[in-house]
């Protein structure tokens, strides 16, 4: 492979739009090589990336405390303790509706036995939504083998997450088959951020009406597409999750990808106000090629309101592939959006609504135009 430093100034621009670097255009060739080498200098591998979310979730429990968590027995917990607490995650460490710390402070399948002694013995409890932290945390390892290694996802702006009370991760919606992309945006605030906050995802009613489905959605820690869920996620000072084009946005073409659909009516606008909680858009790219749809069927959609009366959707995508395609991906967090002060203020809410989509829309026609290959 040939140097930076050999490569034409025209070479290194093509660099530096697969690069996505702004500014490209105006910059010397002098410009251009520092400002990809630093590029370089920042990734890494998928090991050395598993390495760094190691020794920031190994810095959460305390090894050499044991908790102090006994059955009516009088059995001993025998878990390491969080960092600062006398229990362990499980037994009131740390808040496990707003922190996704693992039991053992490591993610890894030698976890497992472990995790499931204690799902066994049911010695702890599940928060008021349904997440089982023991669940959660092994959906988050099986994930991390998407998110590192198939999809391998790259991630902007995770500072504009804030580590502390309420907020509204607002994202464009895809995906046609799963919807990979609510896993994805939860298991990047997990890796990414100095904190790993939950992000309570919500859903539509088919998460919460499939069998087994729907249970293992709320263990692992997504929330009904309701407004006091919602409510009491944002009330009780956490990140909600949400897609505003809903199922429209899902169940897109594959030629009208990254083409937002409308945004509702300003519902998780309306939510922020309510709350006090910022507005953090996000853009992804990769979901809406996963599953790419060839068509939506409105046959399909009935049958699927026959079967489940309570489902509202009026398109089923026809996707072809069986097998997620491993497509690239890339998660962009932009500055927060503050909401009215007043959520009865219906145009303020419509304002805001527009400009949390435009800014969305923006940067996923940048980094569409920006970006080679899918894969």
């Amino acid at each position: 492979m040939r140097d930076l430093a050999d490569l034409t100034k025209a070479e290194l621009l093509e660099l530096a739009r697969k690069a996505d670097l702004k500014g490209r255009s105006k910059m010397t060739k002098a410009q251009l090589l520092e400002a990809l080498e630093a590029t370089e200098s920042k990734k890494s591998p998928p090991e050395n990336r598993r390495q760094i979310l190691a020794d920031r979730l190994a810095k959460l429990v305390d090894p050499d405390t044991r908790c102090r968590w006994q059955s009516v027995e009088g059995n001993p917990c025998g878990l390491p303790a969080a960092m600062g607490s006398t229990a362990c995650v499980l037994h009131g460490g740390v808040d496990i509706e707003d922190l996704a710390v693992p039991v053992l402070g490591r993610l890894g399948f030698d976890t497992w036995p472990t995790l499931l002694r204690h799902m066994w013995l049911a010695s702890y409890s599940i928060d008021p939504l349904g997440l089982d932290p023991i669940v959660a945390e092994m959906a988050w390892h099986a994930g991390n083998g998407l998110y590192f290694d198939y999809f391998r996802v790259e991630v902007e702006g995770i500072e504009h997450v804030p580590m502390a009370g309420p907020a509204i991760i607002a994202g464009n919606h895809g995906g046609a088959a799963l919807p990979y992309d609510a896993a994805m945006l939860m298991i990047t605030i997990m890796n990414e951020a100095p904190l790993p906050r939950r992000v309570r995802v919500v859903g539509t009613e088919i998460f919460n009406m499939l069998p087994f489905v729907s249970h293992l959605y709320r263990k692992a820690g997504a929330a009904f597409a309701s407004r006091e869920d919602a409510l009491r996620i944002l009330g009780d000072g956490h990140l909600l999750g949400v897609f505003p084009e809903g199922e429209r946005g899902f169940m897109k073409p594959v030629w009208e990808a990254y083409q937002l659909q409308r945004f509702g009516r300003g519902g998780f606008v309306e939510l922020a106000g309510q709350s006090g909680a910022p507005i953090v858009p996000v853009a992804i790219i990769g979901s809406e090629e996963v599953h790419p749809a060839v068509a939506v069927s409105k046959t399909l959609a009935r049958v699927v309101r026959m079967v489940l009366p309570e489902q509202r959707v009026d398109g089923v995508a026809v996707w072809l592939n069986p097998i997620p395609l491993p497509v690239k991906w890339r998660i962009r967090f932009l500055p927060p959006v503050e909401a009215p002060a007043d959520p009865d203020d219906s145009l303020a809410v419509l304002e805001t609504t527009e400009l949390v989509k435009g800014r969305i829309q923006a940067e996923l026609d940048d980094m569409v135009s920006n970006r080679g290959s899918i894969f």
